[in-house]
């Protein structure tokens, strides 16, 4: 293990990161919620039918390989991608690393055929919202994980609704590469200032509990009262002198969940990195403790080697490649990137946090000041479509603005899933939201 000296070390973390553009890669993770289709119950990890059977099922039918802790199955490994179990069982494909979005589209598909298989054989129902919309808190089973322990104990302390954030969420994240530090600020930048753009548009999560909850997106909703350390919009990444440094300043102050060692979860005594660097703990810091603690922040955007975008609900197949091809071509795309810095860095960073504040319960519909969420929504669908057409033609590739069909869908009507949801519920289900899980398993294309 490689001992932490000194903050250089934590600098270089990153730096290490920074890549060429022609080793650019683009990586999907997506969530699902498995419900017990005959009870309508989330999927418990034992038992018949339940979360370990079906990796078990995974493991010798298509090939993956089983990573156990404690003698249980909490993940599964095959050719750089890797399925693994959230807190409440919520069912996650980490997707290899692709050079483009028709690589992604068809890994994407290629999941989804086997979870409808999966469905038939255990009799469960793949769920893709960004909210449970039926189990109560208290009705989410907990998986057999000993890091979920620590955050469980952890999370109440810090806000109302962290436990809901581990059990009953579910996203679509994209993790991009940049070029260097300078290239990683501006797309930090870009990313932060859109990211509740995105948010808007992939609004779907608005039930709790079998009930319209008054939200587009209850998911975003949660994550604003989990943990204001780790959680959040980030000011800071529109600071002047913003770079590797300042990140690394603003981890070292967020608070420790755990340290690892051995193959054990050990307390940290809740102190922060800095204060562990600094010798406040019997342990001495390695750089395995400090990719651990990275991994345990939860911004809208979070750096690690790669920049995280984190601020989708869960969505079908389309909807996840729309997101990763929409990202791709804002940020990949060194023309488009540029015009979104130009838009956003015209804008009052109060009118960014209200209208982010507005999104959960807005939708398209914010508006603060000179922001119009509707108008900035469909201008980055035109930069992104721009931006796929123009790299198509650099890489000598089919444009992968087919992918956008959907938003373009949703930003040129203004309605989001989450009000189209909504409409489904006060008509064809007559406010049964079970019908949702009877009608949308979560393997087809809408």
């Amino acid at each position: 293990m490689e001992i932490i000296e000194n903050k250089d070390q934590l600098i270089r973390y990153f730096e290490a990161g920074s890549k060429s553009s022609d080793r650019w890669g683009i990586g999907t993770e997506h969530e699902q919620f498995l419900f017990l289709r005959d009870r309508l119950e989330r999927a418990a990890y034992g038992g018949t039918h339940g979360i370990a059977e079906i990796m078990q099922y995974m493991q010798k039918a298509d090939g993956w390989k089983p990573v156990t802790e404690s003698g249980n199955i909490i993940a599964l490994r095959k050719n750089g991608a890797s399925i693994t179990i959230e807190p409440g069982g919520q069912f996650e494909l980490s997707g290899s690393n692709f050079k483009t979005v028709h690589e992604t589209n068809r890994e994407t598909r290629l999941h989804f055929d086997m979870l409808k298989n999966i469905c038939k054989e255990f009799g469960v129902g793949s769920l893709c919202l960004g909210f449970d919309p039926l189990s109560t808190r208290e009705q989410v089973p907990w998986m057999p994980k000993k890091r979920y322990e620590y955050m469980r104990n952890y999370m109440p302390t810090r806000g109302t609704l962290g436990l809901d954030m581990m059990t009953r969420t579910a996203c679509i994240q994209v993790n991009l590469d940049y070029g260097n530090e300078q290239d990683m600020v501006k797309k930090m930048r870009v990313a932060q200032a859109f990211q509740p753009v995105i948010t808007a548009i992939f609004a779907n999560s608005p039930f709790t509990e079998g009930k319209p909850n008054g939200y587009l997106s209850y998911r975003a909703r949660v994550w604003d009262d989990t943990d204001p350390d780790r959680c959040g919009f980030l000011p800071l990444v529109f600071e002047e002198g913003f770079g590797f440094e300042r990140w690394v300043d603003y981890l070292l102050d967020v608070p420790m969940y755990f340290i690892y060692r051995d193959g054990e979860y050990l307390s940290s005594g809740n102190i922060t990195f800095r204060q562990f660097l600094n010798g406040e703990h019997e342990l001495k810091p390695t750089m395995e403790d400090w990719d651990t603690h990275v991994s345990t922040v939860f911004p809208d955007v979070r750096l690690k080697r790669f920049i995280e975008l984190r601020g989708a609900d869960a969505g079908c197949i389309n909807h996840i490649v729309a997101l990763s091809a929409l990202w791709v071509g804002l940020m990949y795309d060194e023309q488009s990137l540029e015009e979104a810095w130009s838009i956003a860095s015209q804008w009052n960073l109060e009118n960014l946090k209200e209208i982010r504040s507005q999104v959960p319960k807005l939708g398209l519909r914010s508006q603060s000041g000179n922001l119009n969420m509707l108008q900035i929504s469909r201008e980055v669908v035109r930069m992104a479509s721009e931006g796929l057409t123009r790299r198509a033609k650099l890489l000598g590739i089919e444009d992968e603005g087919c992918y956008l069909h959907p938003v373009k869908r949703i930003v040129d009507s203004g309605i989001t899933q989450a009000e189209q949801l909504l409409e489904k519920y006060h008509t064809l289900w007559k406010q049964d939201v079970s019908e949702l899980i009877k009608d949308c398993p979560g393997t087809n294309d809408k």
